[in-house]
């Protein structure tokens, strides 16, 4: 196993997650299979109780992990399946190591930082690094490791010392380090500041760790002398400082680092350079050239409760991306906070109610994403009326099906105080409630979460439709309230039509109303299996019927179903496959399925 460890200096935030992401998009392309590990140095356990507005979105795996958002950017950028245990937290090995010492593992030794908790990280990174993750049997080649934070913080020290005792015991050859550090460019001539790399290389260096690769964020390409006076300060070779400078979009990032010969560096570093092939990018370079062509506009008005941050909905943004990138538009989307939406008189703030409305209103489409609490939750309400009444393209996602749900069953059935038991405890209808296997004490890790089955009741509805009539799919939760099994009779009779359902048929996980255009709910969140060229079967849809495209959409994924239906007709099938057309592949991972015709076997 080959390691190539990503760590940051100067400041936060400089992108070492796209940075991390990239360098195993490069190696892949190279022939070289390639997995994950985010090592994040907070004490909590995972990222699941964490505020949006703190730490951004939560990610969620199929396996059910909540872990960092960097984790969706590694699954996005190398089409790959992560575990929760690919997210490293402080939290997770003290409460290993604990674990360990209650149950008389250490045989009575004083159980200490070094080298109980060093070892125990060590052993997390090597036993992780052999899961595969691409679909594949046996371990991947390079495992990229992402240390979080910045070099110096107190709460890195243990993992900074395992990773050192780490680089020593795997070898030469084996370990690469790559440091992203920041070159500011001061005043208005544009000059380039060194200083502040030098001393956090450093301060790496005296904490027994020495970069081989220098990974520079500036605003523009670095200059010659700044290369040097880096390489000779920082003792690394001048062909292995990269500039990280600012793009169009950050499907460049990969593109950047193979212009600059990044993958022969780290190559050379792991002693792989004569045995990987030349970098392989032309899909890629396609995708993120189109993206920077693309002048035709679609608006999207997301109203939600964390509109400050967009890391809060990160991959809801990165699934409209996708989708927009494939019906050839380009992406806007207009942030609209749902409690300005709530003002009815417009009297306490005229200006931000009257903003809210106009954006609303200007839209092409309405979203409305996944939250906790009941702050915006009444704007959230009216934007789904708004789409609903003026049969504007919608789509509501694990709370955003909630609301929608109670939307109808206020304004159609008639029931003014319908609502979520999250909300108003005591509400005559609870049109949603909470689950009845949750925890209301723990909050940590006791929501629905992870992969779960979703079958289709209605075969001609949009939604089964877009996912290519498939009887079931499978999409990842996070939620601890579900819409009431008890009112779904009285909500289809008025028009409101649950097409999804779980296995047991009580659980509603796909809601529609099928003499709209376009408007739909889910309880599961589909951004977060979206990837680039691949977009999410559902945010297709829901872009298309934005710019008027959803027919088209529908004709094409129908044409696609027929295709693979007479290729199966044509040969018996051996064993069990389900094309999935939103994924061009069959429901086993593979992309293609074996049949006899009776001539033999072909793909």
């Amino acid at each position: 196993m080959k390691y190539v460890l990503v760590t940051g200096g100067v400041v936060s935030g400089l992108g070492k997650g796209v940075t991390a992401s990239s360098i195993g998009v490069i190696l892949k392309s190279c022939g070289l299979r390639v997995t994950s590990i985010k090592i994040d140095p907070y004490l909590n356990t995972d990222a699941g109780t964490m505020s949006p507005f703190e730490h951004g979105e939560v990610f969620v795996l199929d396996d059910g992990g909540e872990v960092d958002l960097d984790l969706g950017n590694y699954e996005r950028f190398l089409d790959i399946k992560l575990t929760r245990d690919n997210n490293i937290t402080t939290g997770k090995i003290y409460q290993f190591v604990i674990d360990k010492e209650r149950r008389g593992d250490y045989l009575g030794k004083t159980v200490q930082v070094v080298p109980h908790i060093t070892d125990a990280i060590q052993e997390w990174i090597e036993r992780v690094a052999l899961i595969p993750v691409d679909g594949k049997e046996g371990p991947a080649d390079v495992c990229v490791i992402e240390l979080g934070g910045t070099i110096g913080d107190i709460e890195s020290m243990p993992f900074i010392e395992a990773l050192g005792q780490f680089s020593y015991r795997v070898g030469t050859g084996n370990f690469c380090l790559i440091h992203v550090s920041l070159v500011p460019v001061l005043n208005v001539v544009g000059e380039q500041k060194t200083k502040p790399t030098q001393h956090s290389v450093r301060g790496l260096r005296g904490l027994g760790l020495t970069p081989n690769i220098l990974a520079c964020r500036s605003t523009m390409a670095l200059d010659d002398n700044v290369k040097e006076k880096l390489s000779q300060f920082c003792h690394v070779p001048i062909e292995n400082i990269i500039t990280l400078y600012d793009v169009s979009n950050i499907w460049h990032i990969p593109l950047l680092l193979r212009d600059q010969k990044a993958h022969e560096a780290v190559l050379r570093v792991l002693n792989l350079l004569g045995v990987a092939a030349k970098p392989a990018l032309e899909e890629w370079t396609s995708r993120a050239e189109l993206c920077d062509r693309l002048h035709e506009p679609v608006r999207i008005a997301m109203v939600g409760k964390y509109t400050g941050l967009s890391d809060s909905y990160l991959s809801v943004l990165k699934a409209l991306l996708h989708a927009s990138v494939d019906r050839r538009r380009k992406l806007f989307v207009d942030w609209v906070p749902a409690c300005h939406l709530e003002d009815a008189t417009g009297k306490e703030n005229p200006e931000t109610y009257k903003t809210a409305w106009s954006l609303l209103k200007g839209a092409d489409a309405v979203l409305v994403p996944g939250g906790f609490g009941d702050r915006g939750v009444h704007g959230k309400i009216l934007a789904a009326k708004y789409a609903r009444e003026n049969r504007i393209p919608f789509l509501g996602i694990c709370l955003g099906m909630q609301i929608a749900v109670i939307e109808f069953a206020r304004s159609v059935l008639g029931l003014q105080d319908a609502n979520s038991t999250e909300f108003d405890p005591n509400t005559r209808h609870p049109c949603v409630i909470f689950m009845p296997e949750g925890s209301k004490t723990h909050m940590g890790g006791t929501m629905r979460l992870g992969s779960r089955r979703t079958y289709f009741q209605v075969p001609d509805c949009k939604s089964a439709e877009l996912y290519g009539n498939t009887s079931f799919i499978d999409e990842r939760h996070r939620h601890r309230y579900e819409v009431n099994p008890d009112m779904v009779a009285q909500l289809e009779s008025a028009g409101l039509s649950f097409t999804g359902k779980d296995e047991s048929g009580r659980r509603m996980e796909i809601v529609e109303l099928l003499n709209h255009p376009f408007f739909i709910g889910v309880q599961f969140h589909p951004e977060f299996k979206s990837r680039p060229g691949k977009p999410s079967a559902l945010f297709l849809g829901f872009i298309a019927a934005a710019c008027g495209q959803l027919d088209v959409v529908l004709q094409k994924t129908a044409r696609l179903e027929k295709v693979a239906k007479n290729h199966s007709s044509n040969g018996t099938l051996i064993g069990k496959a389900r094309y999935n057309v939103s994924t061009n592949k069959l429901a086993n991972g593979s992309l293609c399925g074996v049949y006899s015709n009776g001539n033999g076997l072909c793909l």
